[in-house]
């Protein structure tokens, strides 16, 4: 019973991270159309025969659906993609099954993303939210304003390869990136975040995997044929990665690349 309440409070405290940064980036990535931000839920009309129906309005409909896809669409729109997949590539590198567990990776990665996404959360808040709180700007304008801090962030980190293939593919036209739609601009997003994770994911195996191929050279010239190379290569990799300060190289590495801390954005 402990087990299943620590599991259930796990997921609870999950599906909270979550749905913080969904809460800071929804209004950036919601259609421009929908820019009015009352949801009337139920609508009163009058039919044929001059009775009252009642019908639950459309835009919650839709808003109750976008938000079964908003979390995916939040965490692919961000460097969690790049975080999440190089730390699991190093676990597997090191050859630990559970250490460190899923919750921890994914809690390391939330943090880390909300630290280099800090500067785009902060402009589209200045830019977007604070002038239409303030009744400055119309719903269509603060939309249009929230979603040009992420096109900057997105383009940043997308190359101009997978840019040109989601504009064939769609048949959409601009004479600057900046123009395009977050239709194109996201996909494209995405994709080289997954080429450039694994790219580093590489670079981080390959010490690991000499480590390996040495043990297991060892053992097979010893005629140790029965005992797991793997068992043996686990202390000594995990020696190598504390003794470079591995967690600290990793992150800083990770962060540097998406221009923090070397003069970028």
């Amino acid at each position: 019973m402990k087990a299943v309440l620590k599991m259930r409070r796990a997921g609870i405290m999950k599906r909270t991270s979550l749905i913080s940064i969904l809460l800071i980036l929804i209004i950036s990535v919601m259609p421009c159309s929908a820019a009015d931000f009352s949801l009337p839920a139920v609508t009163v009309g009058t039919n044929s025969s001059g009775e009252q129906e009642y019908s639950l309005s459309m835009q919650v409909l839709l808003f109750l659906t976008a938000l079964t896809v908003l979390p995916s669409l939040v965490m692919m729109m961000t460097s969690f993609t790049r975080f999440i997949i190089v730390m699991s590539i190093l676990r597997q590198a090191i050859g630990l099954q559970s250490a460190p567990s899923n919750q921890i990776l994914v809690g390391m990665s939330l943090f880390m993303t909300m630290f280099v996404m800090s500067p785009v959360f902060n402009q589209i808040y200045d830019t977007a939210i604070v002038p239409y709180n303030e009744d400055q700007i119309s719903g269509r304008q603060a939309f249009e304003l929230a979603q040009k801090p992420l096109k900057t962030f997105m383009l940043s980190q997308t190359r101009v390869k997978d840019l040109n293939s989601f504009m064939e593919y769609s048949g959409e036209k601009a004479d600057k990136p900046e123009d395009l739609s977050m239709k194109v601009i996201i996909p494209a997003f995405m994709v080289s975040e997954l080429k450039t994770a694994f790219q580093i994911g590489f670079m981080i195996f390959l010490p690991f995997l000499v480590i390996d191929l040495v043990v297991a050279s060892i053992l097979m010239a010893m005629g140790m044929m029965m005992l797991s190379p793997v068992l043996i290569a686990l202390p000594f990799k995990l020696m190598l990665f504390v003794l470079v300060d591995g967690w600290s190289m990793i992150i800083g590495t990770l962060i540097s690349s998406f221009g923090i801390g070397t003069g970028g954005g």
